[in-house]
């Protein structure tokens, strides 16, 4: 997590208050530098790949009819060098496909694709994609670039319907943004490679903004997922390197790639702990699921799957898909997949044991209807990269009333398109009635609460945390807890008491709510020996300035943060971490290199603008957020920042400019209201300036520190009876206010 410290400015009257703090652990954009006008000839994949290692056709002798299984299935054709065979046709006949001021001329030329690019009257570059990712629905063609980068066009070729279509639909990205296909958000070395290749070795070097980087086998082969197995291959009937993992190390081989998640390491070995290698993404920050857990944005099944209560009665990966074939071990659309333990009551190893269904009885549905299928209801699918649909494996019920509280989708109305919400709201109480109102709806408000920032949240994100029996929803609720209300003692002593969770995740999340708060912090030393490589770095993060320089958390902590190097966000985190540590020159060069990566980013600007706060170079600061807040026109924060940032440089022009611009994107900004009320005072324009601490009092009444200035400003105004009324106030909440006292005084009265 990249943490900002809080910075404080004050200056002459204006209360400036606190720049920004919090969590930055977003994947930030970047932007790449630009390409050639014609691509470069790099080695071709057969030359740069690893010259060692067990491959798939060592295998096939003995095990020939997997081999056979595996060959033609997505894991196999992951990754592939084109081939006139499979890959002419997408580009012969050639195409044209326009979108904005972008124009792509696709066709088969000189033995192989070429791609035209051309932006407006700027002079088309050519490229020559020499690899393949996916087969279908979807194919996307990977483009060698200089510098050894790989960049995933934006184009991608449907088989099916025998078409290119842009994966961002009508975005119209451009060149220089992080997003654009040639920028690092599309490289295919950092974001692709991973997951679609075997025995990958990324290669980066820092100093020369580089790849090098080999693999051993194009597309996922069988010692991805077995492991190399050396001796196994030599000595075959031996079967001395070759385990029989027990179900969680099966599944959490799966969820290397199946998940979304963040590396930890930069070597995988199959058969080691998932959290020793990756961190999973949670539903924390709004975007990639919705608060009840269903997807939202793409999260390749697993992070679904894991919270979901099929898992936790022991369902695995397995009991539902051939590894080798890709395809469901029986059929979905007959129900049979499911019916196979839900028709009989589960199979050995099944806790508890799965409830008996009557498709018919349960769905209320006709068979053969969509409504009487099971995945249609507790598995929607949702369209990623606008035609390849994944179903969510949360198996969450639909609940239409979340969906009129908190705009949440429901399967019903996924489906009944042309009905209300209310509609189906009477469908579900007339079939199901109270069963809806479960944990499923409590959890779900309590996450939207706390995602929308409401401190209110904290009560009840603990009150399910104390019972929730699955750790990934534990470790979601004690950091939404975190998030809102950081420094409550209930809160510190939840996460104190999830130190020691079985769970790696809740142990981690433990260990971030406890890096908020400077006394919980200081007690993380024994996390540092965790056994599970995810909740010590997550320690060593947190002490990081108190670690030695050649001990093995500090080697280990650098190991990780280098890993995201050739990414802005990589960039910005170690920056974070070298300002933690007192560099400030390397910390503000990785921050500004972060910016200079991806020009477009908010967050990456506000991030630098507070490490140049703390340095003291406020005008520069203030430059920066006022670039962000530009960047994000919706975002008041971001005015209000830049206004504090004006203010510490004393701008006041600026300073005002954008306390107005704060409360013009959110009227209801009191901190906004209330800082240009003090400036519109400060520079002796009292009428507005009450007016603006009368809206500050009006939104939150509550607030001793709002009632006070008001005071002060009627006093000036020579309005003695309404200042003394909000001395009064000040005092009422706030007794020991002796400011507000001695202007009673002043006013000649006493309290």
């Amino acid at each position: 997590m990249l943490r900002s410290r809080v910075a404080r400015r004050r200056a002459g009257f204006v209360a400036l208050g606190v720049y920004g703090a919090g969590v930055f652990a977003s994947i930030v954009a970047t932007a790449f530098s630009g390409c050639a006008p014609k691509s470069p000839a790099p080695s071709p994949p057969a030359v740069a790949a690893a010259a060692h290692g067990l491959r798939a056709q060592d295998c096939r002798a003995c095990h020939e009819d997997i081999y056979r299984a595996w060959s033609n299935s997505h894991h196999a054709l992951a990754n592939r060098s084109v081939t006139a065979a499979l890959d002419r046709a997408a580009f012969d006949p050639p195409a044209e496909i326009a979108l904005g001021n972008a124009h792509d001329s696709l066709a088969w030329a000189d033995h192989g694709a070429v791609i035209r690019e051309r932006y407006g009257d700027a002079p088309a570059r050519e490229y020559r994609p020499d690899m393949v990712l996916g087969v279908a629905p979807l194919r996307q063609y990977i483009v060698p670039l200089a510098r050894g980068f790989w960049q995933t066009f934006e184009q991608a070729y449907d088989p099916a319907k025998k078409e290119w279509f842009n994966v961002f639909g009508a975005e119209n990205r451009q060149p220089g943004e992080w997003g654009h296909w040639t920028g690092r958000g599309m490289n295919w070395n950092s974001r692709c490679a991973h997951c679609h290749m075997t025995g990958l070795r990324k290669n980066y070097d820092i100093a020369t903004d580089t790849y090098a980087t080999t693999w051993s086998e194009q597309g996922v082969s069988c010692v991805q997922c077995h492991g190399a197995m050396a001796g196994h291959a030599a000595t075959p009937r031996a079967r001395s390197d070759s385990p029989h993992h027990d179900a969680r190390t099966m599944m959490e081989t799966c969820a290397a790639c199946h998940s979304r998640n963040e590396l930890l390491i930069g070597n995988l070995t199959p058969g080691e702990r998932f959290a020793d290698h990756h961190r999973l993404v949670l539903p924390v920050a709004p975007g990639v699921y919705y608060p009840d857990g269903q997807t939202q944005d793409e999260d390749f099944e697993y992070g679904s799957f894991v919270r979901s209560k099929m898992h936790h009665a022991g369902v695995t990966c397995l009991d539902c898909h051939d590894p080798h074939t890709g395809q469901t071990r029986l059929p979905a659309a007959t129900n049979a997949l499911c019916l196979q333990c839900h028709a009989s009551g589960g199979r050995p190893g099944l806790q508890p044991t799965a409830p008996i269904i009557d498709p018919v009885a349960h769905s209320h549905h006709a068979t053969g209807s969509p409504g009487n299928l099971c995945v249609e209801c507790h598995m929607p699918h949702t369209n990623y990269m606008q035609r390849h649909a994944r179903r969510d494996h949360g198996f969450l019920s639909p609940d239409p009333l979340l969906t009129k509280e908190l705009g949440i989708p429901n399967a019903c109305n996924r489906c009944h398109t042309d009905r209300s919400t209310d509609w189906a709201i009477a469908a579900a109480d007339r079939w199901y009635g109270a069963k809806l109102d479960r944990r499923q709806r409590d959890r779900a408000r309590a996450v939207a609460a706390a995602q929308q920032g409401d401190a209110n949240a904290a009560a009840p994100l603990l009150a399910l945390l104390a019972d929730e029996p699955i750790p990934s929803w534990r470790a979601t609720l004690l950091l939404l807890a975190g998030n809102v209300a950081p420094h409550a003692p209930a809160v510190l002593a939840a996460a104190h008491t999830a130190l020691t969770d079985d769970d790696p995740d809740v142990r981690s999340a433990a260990v971030q709510v406890s890096s908020a708060d400077d006394t919980a912090r200081r007690m993380l030393q024994p996390q540092l020996h965790d056994p599970v490589r995810l909740v010590r770095l997550d320690a060593e993060e947190a002490l990081s300035p108190e670690l030695a320089p050649d001990s093995p958390e500090r080697r280990e902590l650098d190991a990780y943060l280098a890993l995201s190097l050739d990414q802005p966000a990589g960039q910005a985190r170690v920056g974070q971490d070298l300002l933690r540590r007192g560099l400030k020159a390397d910390g503000l060069a990785h921050l500004q290199r972060a910016v200079e990566w991806d020009a477009f980013s908010p967050a990456l600007r506000r991030t630098l603008a507070l490490a140049l706060a703390d340095a003291g170079d406020n005008a520069a600061a203030a430059a920066q957020f006022d670039r962000a807040a530009a960047l994000a026109p919706a975002d008041a924060t971001l005015a209000f920042q830049a206004g504090l940032a004006h203010a510490a440089a004393s701008e006041w022009t600026a300073t005002e400019a954008s306390f107005r611009e704060a409360v013009r994107r959110d009227p209801k900004f009191d901190r906004a209201w209330y800082n240009l009320g003090l400036l519109l005072a400060q520079t002796n324009r009292l009428p507005a300036a009450s007016q603006a601490l009368v809206t500050a009092t009006e939104l939150v009444p509550a607030s001793a520190e709002y009632h006070y200035a008001l005071a002060t400003v009627l006093w000036q105004l020579h309005d003695r009876e309404a200042a003394r009324a909000e001395a009064e106030t000040t005092l009422t909440l706030q007794p020991g206010h002796s400011a507000a006292a001695a202007l009673l005084r002043a006013l000649g009265a006493s309290r």
